[in-house]
C-alpha cells in the first residue's frame, strides 16, 4: 500500500477539491434519529447526503418520520432498512411507498442488530431479493460490508452473503474502521472473489478520543479502535481525553490512485454519531472555506 501525506496543499488546486478532500465533502452523514436531530441538520450544506439509522431502540417508525423530515429540509435523504425489523412483504412494500413519497431514491438495507426478527426477514439478503421483484422507484441500493468481521458471523460467511448481495446492490459501505491497512487488504480481497461492488468507507467524523472510544466499544469495534490508540500513541491521552482523532489520517494512508478510482471507492459514509456540527466545521476547513 503506497502511502501520502495529508496536508493543506493537498486538500485543494486553485481553490478546488481534489482527493481525500473531495471525498470528506461530499461524504454521506449518518444521524441517529433523537430528539433534535433534526435541528442539527441546519449545519449541514444544503443537499448534502444524510444516512438516517434503523435501531430497535427506537423502531422504523422513528426512522421514517426523520426521513421525512430531512427531505422536506432539501437534502440527499438515505434510509436505512434493517430488515430484522420487518414483518413481512407487506410492511416492506409500506416502508418503501413511505420513502418513495418524501422523494427518496437511495436505501442502505442492513440485517440489524436485533436478537430475534420481528418476522419473516432476518437477513439483507430475503429482503433484496423481494424489492428485486417489487415496483419502485428507487435507483440505487447498498448493503453493508465488514473489513475487520463481524462479532457473531464467521468471515467466509459474511463473504459469501456479499457475493450473492452483490446481484441486488449497487454499493457496499463499510462498518467503522481505524486500520487502513486492513481496509485496503480486506478490499483486495474481496475483489479477488469477484465481489465488484463501490466502496463507500464506513469512517468516523472528527471528535475526541475518549469519546470516540466510548462509542467503538458500544458498536463492536474496539479492535479497530485499539490499533488507532497504538500506532498514533494515543493510549494516555485515550485516558485523559485530551487528544481528539483525525479521519484525515486513515485516507492519507491509502493510495491516492485507490481513492481516486470510483470503481473501488465511490465515497465516504461518515459516522456522525450526532455530532454534526463538528463534521460539517470539519467539512468546511478540508474544503478551504472556513
Amino acid at each position: 500500500m503506497k502511502g501520502f501525506s495529508v496536508t493543506s496543499h493537498d486538500f485543494t488546486v486553485s481553490g478546488r477539491p481534489i482527493g481525500a478532500a473531495a471525498l470528506i465533502i461530499s461524504a454521506n452523514i449518518e444521524i441517529i434519529p433523537v430528539k433534535g436531530a433534526e435541528a442539527k441538520l441546519r449545519a449541514l450544506s444544503a443537499g448534502s447526503g444524510v444516512a438516517i439509522t434503523c435501531s430497535p431502540k427506537f423502531g422504523l417508525e422513528r426512522t421514517l418520520q426523520h426521513v421525512e423530515s430531512a427531505a422536506r429540509a432539501g437534502f440527499h435523504v438515505i434510509p436505512h432498512l434493517a430488515v430484522r425489523q420487518i414483518v413481512d412483504r407487506a410492511e416492506l412494500e409500506q416502508f418503501v411507498r413511505r420513502v418513495e413519497k418524501a422523494g427518496v431514491t437511495d436505501l442502505y438495507v442492513i440485517g440489524g442488530d436485533a436478537d430475534r426478527p420481528a418476522g419473516r426477514y432476518s437477513a439483507a439478503l430475503e429482503v433484496l431479493r423481494d424489492l428485486s421483484d417489487m415496483d419502485h422507484s428507487l435507483t440505487r441500493i447498498g448493503v453493508g460490508c465488514y473489513p475487520e468481521g463481524h462479532p457473531k458471523i464467521d468471515d467466509s460467511v459474511l463473504l459469501e452473503a456479499l457475493q450473492a448481495k452483490q446481484a441486488y446492490a449497487d454499493y457496499m459501505v463499510s462498518q467503522l474502521c481505524f486500520d487502513p491497512s486492513a481496509l485496503v487488504g480486506w478490499l483486495g480481497t474481496v475483489r479477488d472473489a469477484g465481489v465488484h461492488l463501490p466502496l463507500r468507507i464506513g469512517l468516523a467524523a472528527p471528535m475526541s478520543v475518549r469519546k470516540l472510544a466510548e462509542l467503538s466499544f458500544k458498536i463492536g469495534v474496539g479492535q479497530s479502535l485499539r490499533f488507532l490508540t497504538k500506532q498514533h500513541g494515543l493510549v494516555g491521552n485515550l485516558i485523559l481525553g485530551t487528544s481528539s482523532y483525525r479521519p484525515e489520517d486513515l485516507l492519507g494512508a491509502i493510495d491516492p490512485a485507490l481513492l481516486a478510482d470510483p470503481r473501488q471507492i465511490e465515497g465516504l459514509h461518515l459516522f456522525s454519531f450526532n455530532q454534526i456540527e463538528a463534521t460539517a466545521a470539519w467539512q468546511r476547513q478540508v474544503s478551504g472555506a472556513a
